[in-house]
């Protein structure tokens, strides 16, 4: 009889423990507020289990059970932009297009069953969970290791970034190469750096108050830095990822650089 009980104790422990590890994923479109369940997407009518070779947060093969993104994006258009933002203040900034696209890189949604909980993304650390997304094919869109935000915890219909933060814009007369800067700035820096105060990321320090790292890196190192910082400044509470080639290239990073260094002559200082 004890025994029965102690399992029957056992069950109730891990049902309840199940129960807790559920989680709630928020959806902020055109149609208004909406609430997804962890079980109510574990069995969405497009859920599936997916492979995904070169996965971001645990560099190896992963699998997971998925709907695609884009099933969960009623009244969002190609030309809208969204914001996924994860549980720590990492807020990634996405076009609508490639999450929307159907015949290029696809947008999953993975879904951490509480049953089958993923691993810890390092030794101490919390998995990529509750919600993840990941992309399959992302070389054909050219998706960035930033656009692969985890530990989700909602995703919003906003405007755009240069609208909703012109304190991020270079000179308007600027040259090509500080544009095309800008995009990279977006695509892989402000999901957790503010600039001259202006985004919505909570995560990491401001990359122009009270200066823009191209005023304290000498010569080549703010490129290093960005390539492999853990190399360059060893730091063990350190959470930059290093940029690699195939992440950001030579001409990209080149591109970057160009932006940051006009920025430092376009500060923006807000009123005590």
């Amino acid at each position: 009889m004890r025994r029965v009980c102690a399992s029957l104790t056992a069950c109730l422990c891990l049902s309840a423990s199940a129960l807790s590890m559920a989680a709630e994923l928020t959806l902020d479109l055109p149609g208004g507020p909406r609430h997804w369940q962890t079980s109510a997407l574990l069995n969405h009518p497009q859920a599936r289990e997916i492979e995904i070779p070169a996965d971001v947060a645990y560099k190896r093969v992963m699998y997971y059970r998925a709907v695609p993104l884009a099933s969960l994006l009623e009244g969002v258009q190609a030309g809208d932009h969204l914001q996924v933002v994860a549980s720590d203040g990492f807020a990634a900034e996405l076009p609508a297009a490639p999450v929307l696209a159907q015949s290029a890189a696809t947008a999953w949604l993975a879904i951490e069953d509480p049953a089958r909980p993923w691993p810890a993304l390092a030794k101490g650390k919390p998995s990529a969970g509750p919600f993840y997304l990941v992309w399959s094919e992302p070389q054909k869109s050219d998706i960035g290791t930033e656009q692969w935000p985890y530990q989700v915890a909602s995703i919003r219909l906003l405007a755009p970034v240069a609208k909703r933060f012109p304190a991020l814009l270079p000179a308007a007369n600027s040259a090509p190469d500080v544009q095309a800067g800008f995009a990279q700035f977006q695509k892989n820096c402000l999901a957790c750096h503010r600039l001259n105060g202006a985004g919505d990321a909570q995560f990491g320090p401001d990359l122009n108050l009270p200066f823009n790292p191209t005023e304290y890196f000498a010569t080549d190192f703010l490129a290093r830095y960005i390539r492999d910082p853990q190399n360059l400044r060893r730091w063990p509470q350190g959470r930059m990822p290093g940029f690699s080639q195939e992440a950001l290239s030579d001409e990209q990073l080149g591109q970057l650089l160009a932006y940051l260094r006009h920025m430092a002559g376009r500060k923006v200082v807000s009123a005590p």
